[in-house]
């Protein structure tokens, strides 16, 4: 499957808005940049901001205009002062909720390579990972790529917004773990493409941002916590921590996914991605959690804190989203959103995310 590269590599088509907010902000996204409501957004208090489908998605709009923007959008948005004073209201209470979901982890004695490694073994969310190595079908795996896809298709790029914050020993290992993630300078190995190829393997969308409609609040959540800690230098710290926490927890799972996919019939194509990870993520994990963050906080001892609250906020969204696809398929539903009305891209019917495919036949045997 080939696309022409302006919609493969984006911008992204402006989603479809998910309350009032998100629709204020879409409708002016769409307009010549100018001043919001002072108002909009005030006394905003959603019962859970991390699952709220209108804050997560507004988050989401902001935070897009500093990657690759929205199609025909005016990119002078990018740094207008109302929009800005909108996303920091809505930054607060989605902060606000992170903190209180994991409070403040301390710092062990032993160090902060430690307390990564405390929080990982004491990380006992949903095994997501097993059930698609095992039990999974097929519209079940298409949905979980569709989900991750949100991220996948730009891996790396909200990490590296540190690196021209950073300076010495965890600016070497950062830039270390980002070049294997751009594939070392080599398109074909860039992990965003690797998995541009499992999603054409697995018959849905490859464009930039495809999925976004059909992605819930807590998947938006994943996203988000990145761009929240990548686009504020004072949250440096917790952006390394998110980082050492995501490598640390990445092989054993790649490789059950890189699994479940060879159980459902797929080829090398399609598993690349994720058999790439179990190899890359093992060595990235040692280097993340000692010479990155460790690095870090030799250098800014008073960051220590922040790197565990990224690991523990990253672990506990991660938590989150696990437990919402399991649930979902525990009740027989999809995970996904069902947009009203159903949208339907170039390829595959976003409803159709539910409709399992035959998976490749297996080479023949000579």
């Amino acid at each position: 499957m080939s696309e022409p590269a302006d919609r493969r590599y984006g911008p992204a088509t402006l989603p479809r808005a998910r309350g009032p907010l998100s629709a204020a902000v879409g409708e002016a996204l769409r307009q010549t940049p100018h001043d919001l409501p002072a108002d909009l957004g005030a006394g905003l208090d959603p019962a859970d901001p991390i699952t709220d489908e209108d804050l997560q998605l507004t988050l989401f709009l902001c935070y897009e205009l500093h990657y690759r923007g929205w199609l025909g959008v005016d990119e002078s948005w990018e740094w207008q002062p109302t929009l800005l004073a909108l996303r920091a209201r809505c930054e607060r209470v989605f902060e606000a909720a992170l903190r209180r979901l994991v409070g403040a982890p301390s710092v062990p004695v032993a160090g902060v390579a430690a307390g990564l490694a405390d929080l990982v073994a004491a990380d006992d969310g949903p095994s997501l990972a097993a059930t698609l190595q095992r039990r999974a079908d097929l519209a079940q795996f298409r949905e979980f790529v569709a989900h991750r896809s949100v991220y996948h298709l730009r891996e790396a790029d909200p990490h590296s917004w540190a690196l021209p914050r950073l300076g010495g020993p965890a600016k070497a290992a950062l830039v270390e773990i980002q070049t294997d993630e751009y594939g070392n300078g080599r398109l074909d190995r860039m992990h965003a493409e690797l998995f541009r190829r499992t999603l054409d393997r697995l018959g849905l969308e490859t464009c930039y941002g495809a999925h976004i409609d059909v992605a819930p609040a807590v998947t938006l959540a994943t996203n988000n916590l990145m761009s929240l800690f990548g686009l504020h230098r004072r949250l440096r710290g917790a952006l390394l921590g998110h980082l050492a926490a995501f490598e640390m927890t990445s092989s054993l799972p790649n490789r059950r996914y890189g699994n479940g996919l060879r159980r459902l019939g797929f080829d090398e194509a399609a598993t690349r991605f994720y058999d790439e990870h179990v190899e890359a993520d093992a060595v990235h994990e040692q280097i993340a959690a000692h010479d990155l963050c460790g690095g870090l906080v030799r250098t800014e001892p008073a960051l220590a804190g922040d790197v565990l609250f990224g690991a523990a906020a990253g672990l506990a969204v991660d938590r989150l989203f696990a437990a919402h696809l399991l649930d979902s398929w525990a009740a027989g539903r999809s995970s996904l959103r069902v947009p009203a009305p159903p949208v339907v891209p170039p390829k595959v019917s976003l409803v159709a995310l539910r409709t399992p495919a035959a998976p490749p036949a297996p080479p023949a045997l000579v």
